[in-house]
Formats: C-alpha cells, structure tokens, sequence
C-alpha cells in the first residue's frame, strides 16, 4: 500500500496472433503480446526481459507459459508462471497449477489447479538462548 510500487502490465503490445489463426510450436518473445488465435506449445518472454502476454476471450493455449506480466481472459491448459503480475479476468478457465508473484482474480473466473505464491523469501530469524546465571 505505503511505498509499494504495484506493477501493471505494460499498455504496449508489439504483436498479434489474430483471432483465426493456429500457430503448433513454442513461442519467445519481448514485449507485449496478445493472442486473440491458438497455440499449441509453450510461450515464453525471453529471459530477463519484461514481457506481457494478453490472452483475449476467445484465445486457447495449450502448453505452459512463463512470462513477467500475463493477463488472462481466454482458456489456458497447462501450467502458468507470472514473476511479477497475474489478472485473470472474468471469462479466464486456466487448468494447470499457476505460479504469481502478485495475483488480481475478478469473479467469474476458474482455476482448475493449484495457486502457488512465489513472494521474495522471508528471512530466516536466529534465535540465541537467554544466558544462565
């Protein structure tokens, strides 16, 4: 709330798998990417790079996807990794474990998996014994 900076996906979107069009193989990329067609492999932002990956109402993915912004609204079958910021929207229906940083989830939406928080680590406390008299 006080001091936290809240990450939002970026508003640019580089390319464009269009509604109508199936693409069978992996897919890497940087920037922004939305998906209104299919997929059937993994998608992928490239490493160390911020990537965000919007998939509309009517778009289907089949494989697992590892992005740093992903906004989802369509169907996702298989598992999801988000480093920094997750939305499911109201018509998402993910099936597969899903793993976010930061998490917004309207209502309507379906994971049929597990919800993993992958937060920074907590630190570890030592604890020294009282001295004896």
């Amino acid at each position: 709330m006080f001091g936290k900076k809240i990450n939002k996906p970026q508003g640019r979107i580089d390319s464009l798998i269009g509604a109508g069009t199936s693409l069978e193989g992996d897919v890497t990329f940087t920037g922004g990417l939305r998906v209104d067609g299919e997929i059937k492999g993994n998608v992928r932002g490239s490493e160390g790079q911020p990537a965000t990956l919007v998939i509309s109402e009517h778009a289907r993915i089949e494989g697992e996807i590892s992005v740093s912004h992903l906004v989802i609204n369509g169907t996702v079958i298989g598992a999801v990794h988000s480093s920094d910021f997750l939305e499911l929207q109201t018509r998402a229906r993910v099936t597969g474990d899903v793993e976010y940083s930061t998490i917004e989830m309207h209502l309507g939406a379906v994971v049929q998996g597990r919800l993993v928080h992958e937060g920074a680590p907590s630190k570890a406390v030592e604890l020294k014994l009282a001295a004896s008299n």
